[in-house]
């Protein structure tokens, strides 16, 4: 493309897409941005006042450092980089936003049991999720009948704790969630809803009827590597 000048654009000679057309394709990339004339040809000569391109078309004769260089980006190449970068940035927003949606749900939820404690613990100490935990517990329906228990339906010489890796999903919600709470040594009653025991399927086998709330007497055993 021909050069072109001040005089030029102040003449009328070329038009404000012409000029801004001849920046682009000889002055930096930070000249542009710096002049905000970086971006689609069409939208910036839409957006762009004379006297801006005039502006331009001045700060662009009266500094050598405004030219093209060797080593400058292709304005079309920027533009890709600028928009994968903008892509990209836009995904991570919509990431963070979807965070915070589920967050918010999870914060909002209503907690699926009650705990009243029997017995304080021997320690403050909780378990982590993913720790095993040793549990003994006794399970009653609301009329208060027993459909599980390790503590009442053996003989005592051969009754075991019930141990598993708690908050990782091997037990139901309401297990899961209440055990976090309990420090070591606790002995609690814990009312369990419908949806965070075995919800709308039940589990008939164990007489437990479709949308039963369950009622456990849980303890958890103090490990023996926590001294107290």
């Amino acid at each position: 493309m021909a050069a072109v000048t001040v005089e030029d654009f102040k003449s009328d000679k070329v038009s404000k897409k012409e000029a801004i057309a001849f920046l682009q394709e000889n002055a930096s990339v930070q000249f542009l941005k710096d002049q905000k004339l970086f971006g689609k040809l069409q939208s910036i000569a839409k957006g762009s006042s004379k006297d801006k391109v005039l502006n331009a078309l001045t700060a662009f004769e009266a500094s050598p450092e405004a030219k093209k260089g060797d080593t400058d980006t292709d304005l079309a190449e920027a533009l890709e980089q600028t928009k994968a970068l903008k892509l990209k940035e836009d995904e991570a927003k919509k990431n963070q936003k979807e965070a915070a949606k589920t967050e918010a749900a999870a914060s909002d939820e209503k907690l699926g049991f009650t705990k009243k404690i029997i017995k304080k613990g021997k320690t403050h100490m909780k378990p982590d999720k993913g720790s095993v935990v040793s549990v003994w517990y006794t399970g009653r329906l609301e009329d208060g009948t027993v459909f599980d228990s390790n503590v009442e339906n053996s003989r005592k010489k051969e009754r075991k704790a019930l141990k598993f890796k708690v908050g990782t999903g091997l037990v139901i919600r309401g297990w899961d969630e209440a055990l976090l709470t309990m420090c070591y040594g606790e002995k609690a009653e814990i009312t369990i809803d419908p949806d965070w025991a075995y919800g709308k399927k039940g589990l008939p086998d164990a007489g437990i009827q479709p949308n039963s709330t369950l009622i456990f007497e849980v303890e958890l055993e103090t490990p023996v590597n926590i001294g107290v």
